[in-house]
């Protein structure tokens, strides 16, 4: 594996297990505000997955010297992320139910802008390396 590879993916993981720490320690301290802390767990491993797709998409089509293949990797994994996200965050509200911890679902949301931002620094990283990006 390329070594701009292993380090675009890096800070996804090292943000990923820190967050999971977060999560795990401040159980209690999470109840307290309402936010069920397996939600964030499960959204934390969900949103990790589809950004660390979408960087290999994107990673893929930077091979490419056609611009439209990369056009359409960043389309596909947005794509990709928006509707796992979405249907993720349908099957949590149709089982819980009366039980929606939404201030677990808005912090959900914060990880996502969070992994979005990883993700793109670490690709224009990348693209800034390339000789003719």
């Amino acid at each position: 594996m390329d070594q701009n590879k292993r380090k675009s993916y890096l800070p996804l993981l090292i943000v990923f297990i820190l967050l999971n720490g977060f999560f795990i320690a401040a159980k209690s301290w999470l109840a307290e505000k309402g936010i069920q802390h397996e939600v964030l767990i499960v959204g934390n491993m969900l949103i990790c997955g589809v950004s660390l797709l979408s960087v290999i998409i994107t990673q893929r089509s930077f091979k490419s010297t056609n611009p439209n293949v990369f056009v359409r990797a960043v389309y596909s994994g947005f794509v990709i992320k928006f509707f796992v996200l979405a249907i993720a965050a349908l099957i949590y509200i149709v089982m819980s139910g009366q039980n929606v911890s939404r201030p677990a679902i808005f912090s959900c949301m914060a990880l996502y802008g969070i992994y979005s931002f990883i993700e793109v620094a670490a690709l224009m990283r990348i693209l800034k390396q390339k000789k003719n990006g």
